[in-house]
């Protein structure tokens, strides 16, 4: 479970530079240029999202069980990650009424599905994993949003055939994702089919 903390700790690290060390994020870029910040940014983003995966991979081997949801926990989980699917939709399509509403979708789709797997995963290294993501969603909206409201930040209202194309969109994806992606990237079919 180490490569999977310190993959945590290098990629929510890198994605918390706005929220906890916004001074010296200004500093880097200032000193760099736009673009080779985002280099170093995607590099960094990159390793420490291979740590992660490599290390939830390891620790899956040898779980320790906290304990055991019921059933109808899976039910909800798959509930949950459809809206988090949405949301996420919303943060790329242009001009939706949901990404108009919520201001941060991304982040908000982060804290459904996270807490998603929180609710429908009982072993030590999901609670850790999701735990963290969860917490830091949760410190993300909090610092986005106050950002918003310092720098005055008004979102345009949506138009609704892009708030139905964000919805065909994310149901869309979540139905790939459902029935054939989780299963094949993670080994565990979250519908049981």
């Amino acid at each position: 479970m180490e490569l999977m903390v310190a993959g945590l700790i290098v990629f929510l690290g890198v994605h918390s530079t706005r929220v906890f060390a916004e001074p010296l994020r200004a500093q880097w870029v200032a000193r760099l240029g736009e673009k080779p910040w985002k280099g170093l940014y995607a590099l960094a983003s990159l390793a420490g999202f291979v740590l992660l995966v490599y290390g939830y991979g390891l620790a899956r081997q040898s779980p320790v069980t906290v304990w055991t949801p019921p059933r109808g926990m899976v039910h909800l989980a798959a509930l949950l990650t459809l809206v988090a699917f949405v949301m996420l939709a919303a943060a790329y399509v242009p001009g939706n009424g949901i990404k108009a509403r919520l201001h941060h979708p991304m982040v908000l789709a982060v804290k459904v599905w996270a807490l998603a797997h929180l609710l429908s995963n009982g072993t030590l290294v999901d609670m850790v994993l999701f735990g963290a993501f969860l917490v830091w969603s949760v410190l993300l909206f909090r610092a986005s949003r106050q950002r918003d409201r310092v720098q005055g930040t008004v979102y345009a209202p949506g138009v609704a055939s892009r708030t139905w194309l964000t919805w065909v969109v994310g149901l869309g994806a979540w139905g790939v994702f459902a029935f054939w992606g989780h299963a094949r990237l993670i080994g565990v079919s979250p519908l049981g089919v």
